[in-house]
């Protein structure tokens, strides 16, 4: 007996899903209702019965990626290593491995959105900047485990790391639009874990040890 045919998307959900692929190819300002009732395929009385204004979608649509990428995060490989320092470097290669196909592909919503609305949409800016320290805090107890072995003394906290490894992340994205491809975020991205590398050293007959 054949299945039925999966239900399709609801417009709700096409115009969330839409919001996360405008924003970020055409900036936040560029987009209008209308760009985004096009690449959801709705009609505007659908948006408009949905949301009250561009701004209540994408506040939703934060909502939404903060979901998306919670859940791809919490299920990728780099949690995998029994040693805290070589999680957190997994974490930074897991970052350059996403650095695929086109801009609006692989740059951040968050970052894009906050760049334009910092001082013009205040509840924007705040969600936005929530979302980035969320995520950030996931890697806090990582970083905290792996200073606690490998850099016990340094005066630097793992929250603040942590913090950085986005502040480097949304640097990247900003290099790779700049530059109009992915090579420039992946070369930052490899400095980034140079760096975090260099944060904490390996003793000596670890360092022999290593190919």
């Amino acid at each position: 007996m054949a299945k039925p045919p999966a239900p399709a998307a609801s417009s709700r959900q096409r115009l969330l899903d839409a919001a996360l692929h405008e924003f970020r190819s055409r900036g936040y300002a560029a987009t209008t209702v209308d760009d985004l009732c096009r690449a959801a395929e709705v009609g505007k009385g659908s948006f408009f019965h949905h949301f009250p204004s561009k701004e209540a979608l994408a506040l939703e649509a934060v909502g939404h990626w903060n979901a998306m990428t919670g859940a791809l995060f919490a299920q990728a490989p780099y949690h995998a290593p029994a040693d805290p320092r070589e999680r957190v470097l997994a974490y930074v290669d897991f970052r350059g491995e996403l650095l695929q196909g086109e801009l609006a592909d692989f740059t951040c919503l968050l970052g894009t959105i906050v760049q334009e609305t910092y001082d013009s949409h205040p509840a924007l800016r705040d969600a936005c900047r929530n979302g980035i320290e969320l995520h950030a805090e996931t890697l806090v107890r990582d970083i905290a485990e792996a200073k606690a072995k490998y850099a016990p003394d340094a005066g630097w906290s793992p929250q603040s790391l942590a913090l950085f490894t986005q502040a480097a992340l949304q640097g990247a994205f900003i290099l790779a639009k700049a530059q109009g491809g992915a090579p420039a975020a992946a070369d930052a991205v490899s400095h980034l874990r140079r760096y975090i590398e260099s944060l904490f050293p390996l003793p000596p007959t670890a360092k022999r040890k290593t190919p």
